[in-house]
């Protein structure tokens, strides 16, 4: 299926991490030039540079640092990106912190305000300066990565299931917005992604994380997740062909969201 996201500009925030990098992978070889939005400089260089190096990446990609808690740097950024690019049609909210563990009881003060700053109100930030030009061009995409966490909580992960959660009233309201612009918004809620190591048989996964381990037990699949079980769904949401597509939240879980005994 041609996705059609030639001559599209895709920025990608958090593009120098895992579930990043792959988003921005699979939006290049779409045909999207793709910008690597990173406070990782070095990240997103080695991704955009992993990216210009692909036969089948259709699209250029370009590296950007940026500080998505501060709203200078973010206005700055984006306003470069607009000269270098014409404008931002595809906004991928993929940055955000999962470190923090703790019950709510002993939960560091400094952890919960810097999750806040970085998952939800720098999503915010940069949001609120791409989503305005797309409205005005009358077609625009911005897909919202919350988690699995962020619909059904997450035991120890308070500041993280909280902010992922915001991003589905955030994903939902945006959709309303832009509904009668071109602009549609859609969340994507995947369960536990983990690369290669989801190759990994039972015992030796135990052995790398006694956790994940148990995950893998309760998902329906009996496997957990990869990068690149997300990104294809990324890709077809930032497409013409889900035009009529808005407000959703889609999970990427394995079935790990469902009941069963």
């Amino acid at each position: 299926m041609d996705l059609g996201l030639d001559d599209r500009t895709a920025l990608v925030t958090g593009g120098g991490g895992r579930l990043g990098s792959e988003d921005c992978r699979r939006l290049a070889v779409e045909g999207a030039d793709v910008v690597v939005l990173d406070v990782d400089l070095d990240a997103a260089e080695r991704v955009a540079d992993e990216i210009d190096g692909m036969a089948q990446a259709e699209g250029e990609a370009f590296a950007v640092e940026c500080d998505l808690t501060d709203r200078d740097d973010v206005a700055a950024t984006v306003e470069g990106v607009r000269e270098e690019t014409g404008g931002v049609d595809v906004l991928v909210n993929n940055a955000g912190l999962v470190d923090a563990v703790s019950r709510v009881e002993g939960f560091p003060d400094d952890l919960w305000d810097r999750d806040l700053s970085v998952n939800l109100t720098g999503t915010f930030n940069v949001t609120r300066e791409v989503f305005p030009a797309m409205c005005e061009r009358g077609w625009g995409r911005v897909i919202n990565m919350s988690s699995l966490a962020g619909t059904g909580g997450g035991f120890g992960q308070l500041s993280y299931s909280t902010t992922k959660a915001g991003l589905v009233g955030f994903g939902k309201t945006l959709a309303l917005e832009g509904a009668t612009s071109g602009v549609t918004s859609n969340i994507v809620a995947p369960s536990i992604v983990v690369g290669e190591i989801a190759d990994l048989p039972p015992e030796q996964l135990e052995e790398v994380n006694p956790q994940w381990e148990r995950i893998r037990q309760a998902t329906p699949m009996e496997e957990l997740g990869r990068e690149s079980d997300v990104a294809p769904l990324v890709a077809f949401l930032a497409s013409d062909h889900a035009r009529y597509i808005t407000g959703q939240v889609v999970g990427v879980t394995g079935g790990a969201d469902l009941f069963s005994f």
